[in-house]
């Protein structure tokens, strides 16, 4: 398994601190380009990446190195001008206070890392002392880009040269060296410790003698042998696969090792074909690491870093990946990292344990790191990557990019608080570039079944739902890390307010380390205390269930959870509706015998540090006072100012809590800062009781709803048609849309829907006389399937290839194949109206 240690502020390669040295400012690079001089003077702008026709180093090797250079160091930017004078202030004032502290000692560089393992194995010690060892070199990293930045106060200074010198060789001589055994865990030494190590050397190549050259490339060879590629599998695939190319690639740019780059280019093929099982890119746009987990916004976001980099670094050299598979790669762009991206941040719900990196311990200007954050840093990769797919996809990602970032209004980019300087500057040429036009995204429904996630964009707003299956884990921890997010693949519905700029920070601003993990959004959890970590580490907590997905048509989309509690006898079949200003929610079957009370959660709303959003319901203000809590018996509707609406069809007992909640984030992540985090929630569930036996729930959720829409809908009784909500069916009409949407947990009938298996159908009537008819099976069972709609039908006019028999008629009768190889993908079906 991958681990990761609390990085500085300027480093930009690590899972935890992926922030800098990921975009481009200048076509430039897509073809062989130089670097500016060795140390740029303060005074002086940094020059930008040198166009193809200017003269390049003759030796190949330097022209890379070079190249590698100005990936890291970025260009183009004046260190004059904020916000990078403050950044590369910051950055000097960092490196002068390591500098400071720096005391070679036995089995350490500083007092606070030491490395030494007394015991050394890889138990949790061993992991904490290996992980010293990358925390070191990270140190060393930001003396060497003080030293060679502009504007730090330290650009070219002897003194810090000579500190940096003696840092690499107390390193070389202590631990990372062909002598040493490996201890701890094996990320430290094979990615970690090399990574920064070669960046180091690169950025200090001028100074560095030929035997320490010699010792860093023969230790790299020690820890990081050409076998760690040799097979695509166990820690070497996906993101980490791409880590170790990089590793690989640059200990044969800094010696001169043609053998090594050709290793490192050839290594990278088996990343790009789509996988079916374990670690990789799907077809349906899902990415998943560590076997069992969506991963898009953390290790997708490594991957993603590291491969645009590669690119970059090796474009139009002898090295050059030309792979013609690079271009599914390429296509995840649009199909696996767009769709969970909304106005500058990456989703949750696909960034793993990173969640809970708010702030970390070892971070003395303890930023935090969120979605904003994260989305920033996989933004300014998309823009590198950009520079080697076609002119056609670079333009359309500009736009996109610069629409994210422009609508980011929590996370303001121009701040340089989410990017280091190299990423900034590249970022920031985007934006001053009046000839890109900011587009929308994309509206429509995504569904990604592979790894139990759909995304939803409307008009009017952008929500997601996580699931989990045996296939995919409630939740991953380790190393520490992530220890109390056991709901959040409980059917936690995240969900933004379009054009609503601060609801962008929902989740960002000390959410995790205070939100009440039994009471996450849109689940339904047992009250059963569980333990930190409870169900294993490395996505080992999964239920034994297989339906998690459903069907969509591309705008609007039908998905449900066969629910089991986590280390619970808490069971519920949930189903969520995505439709134009709305989500339809319903829950059935909600039973349990752990002796403990069940909830369902309808929202539970961060109001910040002092928030007081006016809670009305069914059109009363209730108190505003710290902390309340009420029980409303038969409520129709609620109000949250300055964030939406809730209806609740047909009326329902509501619980509505207002409360301030204090946390840590070391108390979720070992190695997060203890200093308290204290926000304001307003929380509405439904209490279901002790041991409930068959509850239900139905609420429709209507984001960034004012009060008069919400109170409207409550009124229309017309608007929504509940059809089912049982544990053997689930379905909704909303007529107006002309939607139908139903879960057949069972062969049966919901409307005028018949089936002979257990599958998800979503049916939407137009008003130009044709209707598409989507089917799924999210179980992956279903060997064949009648599917019968009461309703005249003219003619089918497309169908995909597993529809063996359509008739038409006064019914449309669909005649389904095998659905077990489609991977839970929607059929869709279209046809023409009587």
């Amino acid at each position: 398994m991958t681990s990761s240690s609390p990085q500085p502020l300027f480093s930009p390669c690590s899972r935890r601190g992926f922030l800098a040295g990921t975009a481009a400012a200048s076509a430039a690079l897509a073809a062989g380009l130089s670097a500016g001089p060795a140390i740029a003077a303060a005074e002086e702008p940094v020059p930008a990446l040198a166009a193809a026709e200017e003269p390049v180093p003759a030796d190949e090797f330097a022209r890379l190195r070079a190249r590698w250079r100005t990936l890291y160091l970025g260009g183009g930017f004046s260190p004059t001008a904020e916000p990078f004078r403050s950044k590369l202030a910051t950055l000097g004032a960092q490196a002068a206070s390591w500098q400071r502290s720096m005391s070679p000692a036995a089995g350490s560089l500083w007092p606070d890392a030491v490395f030494a393992d007394p015991e050394p194995d890889t138990d949790t010690e061993s992991y904490g002392f290996s992980e010293k060892i990358q925390a070191s070199y990270d140190r060393i990293r930001v003396l060497a880009e003080a030293f060679c930045q502009p504007g730090t106060g330290l650009t070219g200074d002897d003194s810090l040269k000579s500190a940096i010198l003696l840092a690499i060789d107390h390193m070389s001589s202590q631990v990372y060296n062909t002598s040493q055994a490996r201890y701890g865990n094996w990320y430290n030494w094979q990615i970690g410790a090399p990574q920064r190590l070669l960046d180091i050397c690169v950025l200090m190549y001028e100074h560095l003698s030929a035997d320490r050259i010699a010792a860093a490339v023969q230790a790299v060879d020690h820890f990081v042998p050409d076998s760690v590629v040799a097979s695509y599998t166990g820690t070497s695939t996906g993101a980490n696969r791409v880590d170790l190319c990089r590793v690989l690639a640059l200990r044969g740019i800094l010696d001169g090792a043609p053998a090594k780059i050709a290793l490192a280019r050839d290594a990278i093929s088996p990343v790009f074909p789509y996988v079916t099982s374990g670690d990789g890119l799907y077809e349906d746009g899902s990415l998943i690491q560590h076997t069992y987990v969506a991963y898009t916004g953390s290790y997708g976001a490594v991957l993603i870093d590291g491969l645009s980099r590669l690119f970059a670094l090796l474009g139009g050299s002898t090295w050059a990946i030309t792979d013609p598979k690079r271009q599914l790669f390429l296509d995840s762009v649009e199909k696996a990292y767009a769709p969970f991206l909304h106005d500058g941040l990456m989703m949750d719900n696909v960034s793993g344990r990173a969640i809970s990196r708010g702030v970390a311990a070892s971070d003395p200007l303890r930023i935090q790191q969120d979605d904003h954050t994260r989305g920033h840093g996989v933004i300014a990769s998309i823009l590198l990557l950009g520079l080697g797919a076609s002119a056609e996809e670079n333009t359309r990602w500009r736009a996109l990019a610069k629409g994210w970032l422009t609508r980011d209004h929590y996370g303001d980019v121009t701040s340089g608080r989410t990017l280091g300087v190299a990423a900034l500057s590249r970022v920031t040429a985007l934006l001053d570039e009046a000839g890109v036009k900011a587009s929308a995204e994309p509206t429509g429904h995504r569904m990604f079944p592979a790894m139990a996630r759909s995304a939803h964009r409307t008009g009017l707003f952008t929500a997601s739902v996580s699931l989990a299956s045996k296939a995919i884990t409630y939740y991953e921890n380790g190393n520490g890390e992530n220890v109390r997010a056991w709901h959040t693949g409980s059917g936690m519905l995240y969900w933004w307010a379009d054009g609503d700029g601060a609801g962008g920070g929902q989740y960002s601003d000390g959410y995790w380390p205070t939100v009440d993990p039994y009471r996450l959004p849109g689940t339904t959890a047992s009250r059963k205390p569980l333990a930190d970590g409870e169900g294993g580490i490395w996505g080992a907590a999964r239920p034994d269930t297989t339906w998690v997905g459903g069907a969509t048509d591309g705008t609007y989309g039908t998905v449900a959870q066969d629910l089991r509690g986590l280390a619970s006898t808490m069971r519920a079949k949930k189903s969520w509706f995505f439709l134009d200003d709305a989500v339809v929610c319903l829950g059935a079957g909600i039973t349990s015998t752990d002796g403990f009370g069940v909830e369902t959660v309808f929202d539970n709303r961060s109001l910040g540090r002092d928030g007081a959003a006016e809670l009305r319901i069914d059109g009363r203000g209730q108190p505003a006072g710290l902390p309340s809590s009420a029980v409303f018996p038969d409520a129709r509707w609620a109000h949250l100012a300055g964030h939406g609406g809730y209806v609740f069809p047909g009326g329902t007992s509501l619980t509505a809590v207002r409360e301030e909640r204090t946390g840590t984030w070391k108390a979720i992540n070992g190695g997060g800062s203890t200093d308290p985090v204290t926000r304001r929630y307003v929380t509405l569930l439904a209490e279901h009781g002790t041991d409930p036996a068959d509850a239900s729930y139905a609420y429709v959720l209507m984001p960034g709803a004012s009060e008069a829409r919400t109170a409207a809908r409550a009124a229309d009784s017309d608007w929504l048609d509940i059809i089912a909500n049982s544990v053997a069916r689930q379905a909704v009409r909303v007529p107006s849309l002309g939607f139908t949407g139903s879960t057949f947990w069972e062969p049966g009938t919901a409307g005028k829907v018949t089936v002979d298996a257990p599958l998800s159908v979503q049916i939407r009537e137009r008003r130009d006389g044709t209707a598409t008819v989507c089917v799924s099976d999210p179980n992956r069972t279903v060997k064949g399937c009648t599917v019968t709609w009461r309703r005249p039908v003219k003619a089918v006019t497309t169908k995909p290839s597993t529809v063996t028999s359509a008739e038409t008629g006064r019914e449309l009768k669909l005649v389904f194949g095998d659905l077990r190889g489609a991977g839970g993908a929607t059929q869709k079906v279209t046809v023409r109206l009587v």
